[in-house]
């Protein structure tokens, strides 16, 4: 059986744009020898840019050509209305017209939403498309949204993305009943705002495996598989996460150049130090999933790397190949029934 799987690639898009995200797609086709990419930029500049590649990867490169790209500062509305031959906007229609699986945009993140949203359209059941990625833990792969695209939610759309983070867990990890819980300033039963707390009385009555309210630290212990937030606060919470680890890493590279003795002591715990590094570094994380849509998008963060943007074009592989988005309608259609 075939099992190729095609991406659409907004290879303008970004904070650093061709550099990163044309290293990446040859990163991401060394690594997935059935992936075929469609790579979606100004054709001149893309062939002129892309890096030497063999003849085989250049089979499974296919170029579309457009003629505007929206800026990372760019409204979200003028996006929308003036750039229907964005890179980004093309790449979606390449998803609603089913020649790709999915697309994958380091782009400005309220645009991919306005655009994702407009042409794709939602699942039905669900109000508003939500930002969802893994975050770094101790135990297990905790699945954090929103994590950007709505400041303002209502308990009712809360308790949407709880279903669609549910959806994903048992898609892509296959977890019958993946543990929720909401992102409060306490576990105890009285604290939060009010918004809170008939999010949890909607997630009680909902059938989820809702476990109750969880605090900043227990996302990083992996005391939940999905973890309910809106986007002002989930937001703030994925880049403080980020911000710590570099901050990890720069005071032990500070620590262990110190002296010639910490430099000798790096040397030995060099294999244990890069186990650490990967484990923390956001760029092993890269790669969100627009959930709530009637088509894949993966965003990756606008100043991605190209191995960063490479871990977010693996994640869109792993999405399609797990079904994410029919395994997702149908969760929500049973949801929908039983209530």
């Amino acid at each position: 059986m075939d099992r190729t799987t095609t991406l659409a690639i907004d290879a303008m898009g970004g904070d650093h744009g061709l550099q990163t995200t044309l290293v990446a797609a040859l990163l991401a086709l060394r690594a997935a020898p059935r992936l075929r990419l469609l790579l979606v930029g100004d054709e001149a500049l893309v062939r002129k840019a892309l890096p030497a590649h063999s003849a085989a990867e250049a089979a499974r490169l296919t170029f579309v050509h457009t003629t505007e790209v929206v800026t990372m500062d760019e409204a979200p509305s003028k996006a929308l209305r003036n750039k229907k031959d964005s890179s980004m906007r093309v790449a979606i229609n390449l998803v609603k017209e089913g020649r790709a699986q999915g697309a994958v945009s380091a782009g400005n993140t309220g645009a991919l939403m306005a655009t994702a949203k407009f042409v794709l359209k939602m699942l039905p059941g669900i109000d508003r498309p939500a930002i969802c990625a893994p975050m770094p833990a101790s135990q297990g792969r905790p699945y954090m949204l929103d994590l950007g695209a709505n400041a303002e939610c209502t308990p009712e759309q809360l308790g949407q993305f709880a279903l669609m983070g549910t959806a994903l867990v048992t898609a892509l990890h296959g977890v019958a009943q993946p543990r929720v819980a909401l992102l409060n300033i306490g576990e105890e039963e009285i604290k939060g705002n009010d918004a809170i707390k008939a999010a949890a009385a909607y997630l009680r009555k909902s059938g989820l495996n809702y476990t109750g309210y969880i605090e900043g630290d227990g996302i990083f212990r992996g005391e939940a598989d999905v973890v309910v937030c809106d986007g002002f606060i989930g937001n703030i919470a994925l880049k403080t996460g980020e911000g710590v680890a570099k901050l990890i890493r720069d005071f032990m590279k500070a620590e262990f150049l110190a002296s010639p003795f910490s430099k000798v002591a790096a040397l030995i715990a060099k294999p244990v130090l890069l186990r650490l590094a990967a484990r923390i570094d956001p760029r092993n994380y890269n790669g969100a999933a627009l959930l709530g849509l009637n088509g894949l998008v993966i965003k990756s963060h606008g100043s991605a790397d190209a191995p960063s943007f490479a871990n977010a074009i693996a994640v869109a592989v792993n999405a399609v190949e797990h079904d994410l988005i029919g395994r997702t309608r149908e969760l929500i259609a049973a949801a929908t029934r039983t209530t």
